[in-house]
């Protein structure tokens, strides 16, 4: 899949079942759904990768204080840009 057919995907009412976990949980944050996408960042606390999506959802969340403490988990830096851009690289590297 790619990003543009991800993003069209955002029409539908679930997320591509051929996704990761974590693509599909920035799918839910997509959707308005931070709830679901959180749940499924902490499914598996520890692995960089979910670790990377927690930070990013707690940055959209506006707690700056519990993203950087995810960003360093991960070993990645607090982007300084938007969330959007963020959040489309996140999609396109794990997609």
């Amino acid at each position: 899949m790619d990003f543009i057919t991800f993003q069209s995907s955002l029409t539908g009412s679930q997320p591509p079942k051929e996704c990761t976990q974590v693509v599909q949980a920035l799918w839910y944050d997509a959707k308005g759904d931070w709830e679901k996408a959180h749940e499924i960042a902490q499914s598996r606390e520890g692995t960089r990768e979910y670790d990377r999506l927690h930070a990013y959802l707690h940055r959209k969340e506006g707690d700056q204080w519990n993203a950087g403490y995810w960003y360093r988990r991960a070993r990645a830096e607090m982007p300084a840009y938007s969330l959007e851009k963020e959040w489309e690289e996140l999609v396109k590297g794990w997609l």
